[in-house]
């Protein structure tokens, strides 16, 4: 089974930074694309930013020049730096990745999510 923990999130007054951490466990032969998402009240989720194995990344225009997003292949983590923080950017941020089990390729695994607030 694996897992994708996240850490990090809080409440934020408007400019100001958080970091997400985002760890996968569990029993798997490799981690590929890593992602996070985030779903506002009322809301679809969305894609934030996206990140290869290879550190090509990608950002949702809402959040591109504010946050960014990084991986450690060794210890099967990303990261989301969010600089800047608006209201706006209040949400469930959720973790995402492509992972390869032994039993099972290209699995899509989600973490549970971890809150945002970003207010005065």
């Amino acid at each position: 089974q694996v897992r994708l923990v996240e850490s990090g999130g809080g409440l934020v007054q408007p400019g100001g930074s958080l970091r997400l951490s985002c760890a996968a466990s569990g029993s798997f032969v490799r981690v590929y694309g890593m992602s996070w998402y985030r779903q506002a009240p009322g809301k679809q989720r969305e894609l934030v930013a996206t990140i290869t194995r290879t550190d090509v990344a990608n950002y949702a225009d809402s959040v591109k020049g504010r946050f960014a997003i990084s991986r450690d292949n060794t210890n099967n983590t990303v990261y989301l730096q969010m600089n800047s923080l608006k209201p706006e950017d209040t949400a469930v941020y959720y973790c995402n990745a492509d992972v390869d089990t032994l039993e099972n390729a290209g699995m899509d695994i989600w973490g549970k999510g971890t809150l945002v607030t970003v207010s005065p």
